[in-house]
C-alpha cells in the first residue's frame, strides 16, 4: 500500500480489456474498493483475484452507497457518457478511459454535469505519463535543441479483439492527438485526414495532419493492419531530431555531429500507475499538470471528429478550440 492513499476508495467499471489493468494497479496502490462488470464471470474472477466485492449492475453498486471517492470507467467508448453521467449524478468523481466520449456534444454535457455536481472529471490519456514523453516535454520547454517544429507519430498493431464500437481514430490516434497538443502546448486550427476500412466495420488505418500556429505540424499515422506492434515518434526541432519509443521508453537525439542516447536515473512506476496516482492525488486536492482536464479531453474528441469528417469529405476542417 502506498502511504497516504488508504483513505481513498475507487471502483473500476468494466474489467475487460484495459480495465483489468486498472484494477491491478489500484489494488497495488491500496485503493481498489469494488469491481463492476456486466459479465458476472469476469467480474467475479477479478474481484476474487484482488479480494474485493463485485457487482454486475452499476445501479446496484451505486445504490449500495459504499463509500466511493471515485470510479474508473473502462466500458466501451459509446457507453462512456451514460456510465459517467450516472456516476457523477451520485456525486462521485470520474476517470474515464480515453476517449472521454466519441461525441464532443456528449463531452460538453459531461463537463456541465461535473461542474453542477462539483465532481472531478478526467480522462485517461496515458502517454502524458510515459517517461519518454515527460523527458521530451522537459527538453522542449528548456529549448535544448531549439524550437519544436514538427511531430511525427506512428502506431501499428493488429486490431484489439475487444474493440467493437469505434475505429482506429477514436481508439488509437487520439493518444497522439493529445500528446501533440501536450508537447506543442497549443491546439490545432486545421485538420486534414485520410482513412479507410479494409477488414473492419470502422476505419482501420488513418493518417492525420494537425496544423498549429507558426506553421507547426503533427503527422499521425495509425493502422490495425500490420502484425508488428509499433509505437514511435520523431520530434523535429531547429537544432536536432529527437526520436522516441513509447514501448521501450527510450530517446535518441540526432545532433549535427553525433547521436545522443540520454539515460534515465531511478526506477520509475509504469505509466498507468503514475496516471492513477495523479488521479488519486487530485481527489486529495493535489495538482498535476499531466492530469488531463475535461476541456482538454473534449478538444481531443473534437479533433478526432474533425479527422473523421475530413477523411469522408476529402477537405481540411478548420477549428477554433477553446
Amino acid at each position: 500500500m502506498v502511504k497516504g492513499l488508504s483513505d481513498v476508495n475507487i471502483a473500476v467499471i468494466g474489467v475487460g480489456g484495459w480495465g483489468k489493468n486498472h484494477a491491478r494497479v489500484l489494488m497495488d496502490l491500496g485503493v481498489l474498493a469494488a469491481i463492476c462488470d456486466a459479465n458476472e464471470e469476469r467480474a467475479r474472477e477479478i474481484a476474487e483475484k484482488y479480494h474485493t466485492c463485485y457487482y454486475t449492475s452499476l445501479d446496484d453498486m451505486l445504490r449500495e452507497k459504499i463509500p466511493l471517492h471515485g470510479c474508473v470507467v473502462c466500458t466501451p467508448t459509446r457507453t462512456h457518457f451514460d456510465v459517467a453521467k450516472r456516476v457523477m449524478e451520485h456525486g462521485i468523481n470520474v476517470f474515464v478511459e480515453k476517449p472521454l466520449s466519441f461525441s464532443s456534444a456528449e463531452c460538453q454535457e459531461m463537463i456541465n454535469i461535473s461542474v453542477n455536481r462539483k465532481v472531478l472529471l478526467t480522462s485517461g490519456y496515458i502517454e502524458r505519463f510515459n517517461p519518454v514523453v515527460q523527458d521530451l516535454k522537459r527538453i522542449i520547454e528548456n529549448r535544448a535543441y531549439g524550437d519544436l517544429l514538427m511531430m511525427e507519430f506512428r502506431r501499428e498493431n493488429r486490431m484489439p479483439m475487444h474493440i467493437k464500437d469505434v475505429g482506429i481514430i477514436y481508439d488509437t490516434s487520439v493518444h497522439d492527438i493529445d500528446t501533440a497538443m501536450f508537447l506543442f502546448n497549443s491546439r490545432p486550427n486545421v485538420i486534414f485526414a485520410r482513412a479507410g476500412a479494409k477488414f473492419h466495420s470502422y476505419e482501420d488505418f488513418a493518417t492525420i495532419m494537425l496544423g498549429f500556429e507558426d506553421q507547426k505540424v503533427a503527422i499521425i499515422a495509425s493502422n490495425w493492419i500490420t502484425p508488428k506492434k509499433v509505437r514511435t515518434f520523431n520530434a523535429v526541432c531547429t537544432e536536432g531530431i529527437i526520436s522516441g519509443d513509447f514501448i521501450t521508453q527510450e530517446l535518441h537525439i540526432d545532433e549535427a555531429e553525433r547521436t545522443v542516447t540520454p539515460r534515465r536515473k531511478g526506477n520509475l512506476l509504469e505509466p498507468l500507475a503514475l496516471e492513477l496516482k495523479s488521479f488519486i492525488g487530485a481527489l486529495q486536492g493535489k495538482t498535476d499538470e499531466s492530469l488531463i482536464s475535461a476541456p482538454d479531453a473534449t478538444n481531443v474528441t473534437r479533433v478526432a471528429e474533425s479527422a473523421i469528417l475530413s477523411s469522408k469529405t476529402g477537405s481540411p476542417i478548420y477549428l477554433e478550440l477553446k
